[in-house]
């Protein structure tokens, strides 16, 4: 059975009778009889009982009835609600933790004014394990840095992001005029944990340079690391954004290191058989105009302090 003749038991018992369903419902006569016959022959039930051409619903009919309008019921609610979907729901969205610190909590608000109805979950893990997530579908899209390492997996870079070493104030590096590769060999390092989007851009960049680091402290937490090294006890290589506060009010030294490209992408990946919804493809949007105009800032912010630690 269907859910049209479950419609036209409804409309027939509602009108009392074939002529007046029909008409509600925009069919011939005809069609409408059928519908109720090929019903009563499915169940073998009787809905109605002909009596000088007119329709008397039986207690099955009226048994039936309360499941029939039920179904018929739901089903248009259904037909409401998915229509309204697009501006309800839920936005599955994953972010590394660096990226979750800076950018996604200004992107959340951004996209709840044009989109107050949609709920917004935010997973904030390192970069590996939301990679994971894409491909178990647990997760919508994410915000990462790099390039992930599934080919299932499509990513659309939307802001660039510059690594920088910081060491303490008191630290040797902080006076020293140039700082090469090499250098970097012969201090303690607190890095970020493995698996991090960071730690893998940093990796391949040294191991790139032969470049071989004494790793002291691993740790998830950025604002740990930073504080580590404001006390002096390692050296770090830090996204940029992480660390602007703390080096404009002096509590660790930013660096550049001779001939070490320190750069990376920030990347929107998701599942290349994803479906993103046009909300889903708003918030991406706001992802890329968000970094153009970030990038202006860090841009100017990198130059003041340059200039001032010359």
């Amino acid at each position: 059975m269907t859910l049209r003749h479950m419609k036209i038991f409804v409309s027939v018992y509602q009108n009392q009778g074939i002529t007046r369903a029909a008409e509600e419902l925009h069919l011939a006569q005809p069609s409408v009889s059928l519908a109720v016959r090929e019903l009563e022959e499915y169940y073998g039930i009787k809905l109605f009982d002909r009596i000088s051409r007119r329709l008397y619903v039986t207690e099955q009919g009226k048994m039936f009835y309360d499941y029939a309008l039920h179904i018929v019921s739901l089903f248009d609610q259904i037909e409401k609600g998915v229509r309204n979907w697009e501006n309800m729901g839920t936005l599955r969205i994953g972010s590394s933790i660096t990226i979750g610190n800076v950018l996604i909590p200004d992107l959340v608000k951004r996209f709840k004014k044009t989109y107050p109805d949609i709920t917004v979950n935010v997973s904030i893990y390192n970069s590996s394990y939301l990679e994971e997530c894409i491909m178990n579908n647990s997760i919508d899209f994410a915000l990462i840095e790099g390039i992930p390492a599934y080919p299932q997996i499509i990513a659309e870079p939307f802001m660039n992001d510059n690594l920088c070493l910081i060491c303490s104030p008191d630290h040797p590096l902080a006076d020293q005029e140039v700082i090469t590769p090499e250098d970097l060999e012969d201090y303690d390092f607190i890095l970020r944990e493995p698996g991090s989007g960071g730690r893998e851009i940093l990796e391949s960049i040294l191991t790139a340079n032969q470049i071989h680091l004494n790793t002291i402290w691993e740790s998830v937490s950025n604002q740990a690391i930073v504080k580590a090294v404001g006390e002096d006890l390692g050296i770090s290589i830090l996204p940029y954004l992480l660390v602007a506060q703390d080096v404009k009010e002096g509590k660790v030294v930013k660096r550049e290191v001779t001939g070490l490209p320190l750069s990376r992408k920030f990347t929107i990946i998701y599942h290349k058989h994803k479906y993103l919804t046009p909300s889903a493809q708003a918030f991406l949007q706001m992802c890329h105009d968000s970094g153009r105009e970030k990038q202006k800032v860090i841009n100017t912010q990198e130059t003041d302090i340059n200039k001032n630690q010359v």
